[in-house]
């Protein structure tokens, strides 16, 4: 039995294209980017990393409130939502803004959302994206569900999902996966193994090689690949909708990669539970500094572009964060009139209650 295991296991190697060092090593792997997919593709990591500086920044202020640092996981989180079509369906986790605001919503309702105010959750017309799931893992079976709504009407779309290494601990996990897989659901399941979870480090979760490797168990496919290297996230993503939108079921992706920062601004102390020497080790595999190298090699990239960046990216913040508090506060009243489309008799007398409390 420990041989079928060992068997199993060694048939998930983590796949790359881009070494730490930026050079390709994977060349028959190279997906099919244009210089300007390239270059769109560095634009919104360097943006999403200078966007994640800026909301610590006015978390520490008070200004936002609940806010899990995404620093470490662009590659995982772009380079898997570049792969997305503007019709494919965006189930995120509590880290996964980046994503959700690529996906088309507004900065400053991100900023709504971290502060807990209903507009944040509110999708503008033709954002294919539900709000993002606070409960662990419950986006998975969620996003199954999604998957199989898309197939029965016919359409040609994709649900995505993501969670991270301690999602993948979670029962909705397995029951997410195993759903889709049972019913060749178009969903793409990503598990981005950030090695700690909240504070628990991966092989103390799971007893697996592997997170990947459970999809064996739901009989779909899945891949491990370098969550740091943008261009093998990519990849991996792209062929993993393709299949799915062809007919051929769901696929679990599970991205190797890293957080710089706490888990949640909430208190977290990440120097707890991992060592320097480890965050060390993974600070020399940035997915910003080894995609950089490369489109620098190709001519692609140079300094004064990506300050341009950084610059568009403080310029937007600014704006943001002032359009979010432009924003009329939040009622009890909002939240009342927002919950039922009739409202049942006991919330009619709540409203107005609180009715007169706000008018004072």
């Amino acid at each position: 039995m420990n041989n079928m295991l060992e068997k199993i296991e060694n048939q998930f190697e983590m796949f790359q294209i881009l070494n730490e060092e930026g050079k390709v090593i994977n060349e028959d792997a190279m997906p099919d980017l244009s210089d300007d997919d390239l270059k769109e593709l560095m634009t919104r990591m360097v943006y999403t990393r200078i966007l994640d500086q800026r909301s610590i920044a006015l978390n520490r202020q008070g200004r936002l409130g609940f806010y899990a640092p995404t620093a470490g996981q662009e590659a995982s989180m772009l380079g898997s939502h570049y792969a997305m079509e503007k019709e494919d369906f965006l189930l995120p986790a509590y880290r996964d803004i980046p994503q959700l605001i690529w996906h088309g919503l507004p900065l400053y309702q991100a900023f709504l959302f971290s502060r807990g105010h209903f507009h944040g959750n509110q999708m503008p017309e033709g954002v294919n994206a539900l709000s993002p799931q606070i409960i662990i893992g419950a986006q998975i079976t969620q996003a199954a569900g999604v998957a199989l709504g898309l197939k029965r009407r016919g359409e040609k779309a994709v649900a995505f999902t993501y969670t991270g290494d301690g999602g993948s601990s979670q029962g909705d996990f397995y029951e997410g996966i195993n759903f889709a897989g049972a019913y060749q659901a178009p969903a793409i399941f990503v598990v981005q193994n950030n090695q700690y979870a909240i504070s628990v480090p991966v092989e103390k979760q799971t007893a697996a090689r592997t997170i990947a490797q459970k999809a064996v168990a739901a009989g779909i496919p899945g891949v491990q690949v370098d969550g740091m290297d943008v261009l093998a996230v990519y990849k991996v993503t792209k062929d993993a909708r393709e299949r799915a939108v062809n007919g051929e079921g769901p696929t679990l992706i599970e991205t190797i990669t890293f957080r710089y920062g706490p888990h949640t601004m909430a208190g977290d102390d990440p120097t707890r539970y991992r060592t320097k020497d480890t965050e060390n080790e993974w600070e020399r595999k940035d997915p910003l500094v080894r995609f950089r190298k490369y489109l620098e090699s190709k001519g692609l990239w140079s300094e004064e572009e990506e300050n341009k960046v950084i610059e568009k990216a403080k310029e937007d913040v600014k704006a943001a964060i002032k359009k979010a508090d432009e924003t009329p506060k939040q009622k009890v009243t909002d939240l009342i009139s927002i919950m039922y489309e009739e409202l049942p008799s006991n919330l009619e007398e709540q409203m107005e209650e609180y009715k007169v409390k706000e008018s004072k």
